[in-house]
């Protein structure tokens, strides 16, 4: 029989890849989040449970029980969010993490949390790859706010003992993804619009999201007082310029893309992860990103077309 694993956020796109990935290895899973849920669909995913419920202290005590670990997904997802709503993003973000630390300190001392965390915290990185001892100086309050959140699972580590993991996720896609670059691409082709922002000459490290899932699952393994932190990427960079063409030759669109040359507030210039610290783990992603864009595209075309 699997350990008992909670996953806050399972609604999401990330939780509810972590929690497939985590039942396929034989482990109960609960959820407990936002979102409206039939049975049939949180099954579908893997959960055994789900609470829809705020991630607090209270929910926790009440619905999660003992748990082996805690992977906590809940959180905001969006650079634009944070920057249009700072203090919302603050209360998913921040104020969740910490009342799942509360949680374990009070109710659940040997429970293990990973944290998935974001290379936003890195902000413009001047090195590339990004080590996970490069600095950490974030452009955006979704940044900043991944970052007081991973400081206050170091904390707890430090001062309580709590066994924990970090991992940084880099550009996590996949189908079902309802924003960021491929969903606005295909949004925007469909309606003959081939205008980005930037220079198309960003560099992104897509990882995806079942990789991200299997990555996290392992850190359930090494989360520990030491509070191991590891990138979460493939270590390989690719433009957008190229992804966009990518998809084009794929949609078989009649237009090219062509970019503004302004940058979008709070995004980096140039991500790729260096995964040494992942790959000591064990792990290894095994999606390439034009074959996840292929997927992404079938996707699409299935469900808007």
């Amino acid at each position: 029989m699997g350990r008992t694993i909670v996953v806050t956020g399972a609604y999401g796109f990330l939780g509810r890849h972590v929690a497939r990935c985590l039942s396929k290895q034989g482990h109960i899973v609960l959820g407990i989040g936002h979102g409206e849920w039939l049975q049939e669909d949180w099954k579908f995913w893997g959960l055994s449970e789900w609470k829809r419920s705020d991630v607090t202290l209270q929910a926790l005590k009440q619905y999660a029980g003992e748990p082996s670990a805690i992977v906590h997904c809940a959180g905001s997802g969006s650079v634009p969010f944070s920057i249009q709503d700072p203090l919302a993003d603050f209360e998913r973000t921040v104020e969740t993490t910490a009342h799942v630390l509360e949680y374990v300190r009070t109710s659940a001392p040997s429970c293990r949390i990973v944290y998935p965390s974001s290379a936003s915290v890195y902000g413009n990185a001047e090195t590339i790859p990004i080590r996970e001892v490069c600095p950490t100086v974030p452009i955006s309050q979704y940044g900043t706010h991944k970052l007081m959140a991973e400081q206050m699972v170091t904390s707890y580590s430090r001062q309580f003992g709590t066994s924990a993991a970090i991992v940084r996720l880099f550009s996590v896609y996949g189908c079902g993804l309802r924003k960021q670059l491929l969903w606005d691409a295909c949004r925007k082709f469909s309606n003959n619009d081939y205008v980005f922002t930037g220079t198309g000459n960003e560099v992104r490290d897509l990882l995806h999201v079942e990789d991200a899932a299997t990555l996290l699952m392992t850190a359930t393994e090494h989360a520990s007082p030491t509070c191991p932190t590891v990138n979460g990427g493939s270590g390989h960079g690719v433009t957008v310029r190229d992804v966009l063409l990518h998809l084009t030759s794929i949609l078989q669109t009649k237009g090219v893309p062509t970019f503004s040359g302004t940058q979008r507030t709070g995004d980096p210039t140039r991500y790729i992860a260096d995964t040494q610290g992942s790959k000591a783990w064990g792990w290894l992603p095994t999606r390439q990103w034009a074959e996840g864009v292929e997927e992404y595209v079938t996707w699409w075309k299935r469900n808007f077309l």
